[in-house]
């Protein structure tokens, strides 16, 4: 037999892929960790794990325990919250995995009141280089730009959001106006860094003219931002940014016009929790409002 505990420690080394992260979440040291994941395996008769590229890969024995691991894990934490009375309870904390310039133009200005509403809940906003995936619990919730096509998920859509293409007016005067798509091959484009585009969906410049490359790049989309309303060149932006800026015009609307949708993904099992569906509810309202849209359109 071997130690029930010791699965969470097998589940955090399998989403982690490392033992110093999963350590650093599970409040457990590295040596500890190690020694759990061998009595573990040595109680299965069975390698768990290979190492590759410095991360720890899943064996096929290792696919097989993550998929009955996460099915246990589900009915524990079912039964705590039964158990507890919280499934109705507006309590407790909510990890929500978003992009970067949603969660600081969006989510952000509507934060004071979202815990007015619910000061019971704790909500944390990660915006960390890619979203962290609910199906593998590293979050239980999030807003991404594409719909996940796997795992044991609940998805819907919030709604739609436009971006164009912006320029500061000093950078105009200097560099000129641009008419159409070609133009943009003689101004200063600022964009995503191709190697660390983490969303497909982010790749905006190849959409507006093929072959077009940034020669100024910045994994952050808020760096751009600044970079565009400084007057270095020309970029593409949401909307709900590049409008809320009086710093920037946005240019060539009717050649260029990019639509994009937020997705919600939550674990099927949390669906039901109601600090979950406050979240949620949040959500729609902030996608509602940048959109135009009222609650229940």
């Amino acid at each position: 037999m071997f130690d029930w505990d010791d699965l969470r420690v097998f589940l955090a080394v399998a989403r982690a892929r490392k033992i110093a992260p999963a350590a650093r979440a599970l409040g457990i040291d590295a040596t500890t960790i190690a020694r759990r994941l061998s009595r573990l395996e040595k109680a299965l008769g069975a390698d768990l794990f290979e190492m590759g590229g410095g991360e720890r890969a899943l064996t096929t024995s290792g696919l097989t325990l993550l998929r009955h691991a996460e099915g246990a894990e589900s009915a524990a934490l079912a039964a705590m919250e039964e158990v507890k009375g919280q499934e109705h309870r507006l309590s407790g904390q909510v990890r929500l995995s978003v992009a970067e310039g949603f969660g600081t133009w969006v989510l952000a200005p509507g934060m004071g009141a979202f815990n007015r509403r619910h000061p019971g809940i704790r909500l944390d906003l990660v915006t960390a280089s890619g979203f962290l995936n609910p199906s593998n619990r590293e979050a239980d919730m999030a807003v991404m730009l594409a719909r996940p096509q796997r795992g044991r998920l609940t998805v819907r859509r919030l709604g739609d959001y436009r971006l164009h293409l912006y320029a500061a007016p000093a950078y105009l005067d200097r560099a000129g106006h641009p008419i159409t798509s070609a133009d943009l091959r003689h101004h200063v484009l600022i964009g995503y860094v191709p190697e660390f585009i983490f969303s497909p969906e982010l790749d905006y410049l190849d959409e507006v003219e093929a072959g077009l490359e940034a020669q100024l790049r910045a994994t952050s989309i808020n760096m751009q931002q600044r970079m565009i309303a400084e007057g270095a060149g020309i970029g593409v932006l949401p909307d709900f940014i590049g409008r809320r800026d009086p710093a920037l015009t946005a240019i060539m609307t009717d050649a260029v016009e990019i639509t994009r949708s937020f997705w919600l993904v939550m674990h099927g099992d949390l669906r039901h929790l109601a600090r979950i569906g406050a979240v949620a509810e949040w959500l729609q309202e902030r996608v509602d409002l940048l959109t135009g849209q009222r609650p229940g359109q």
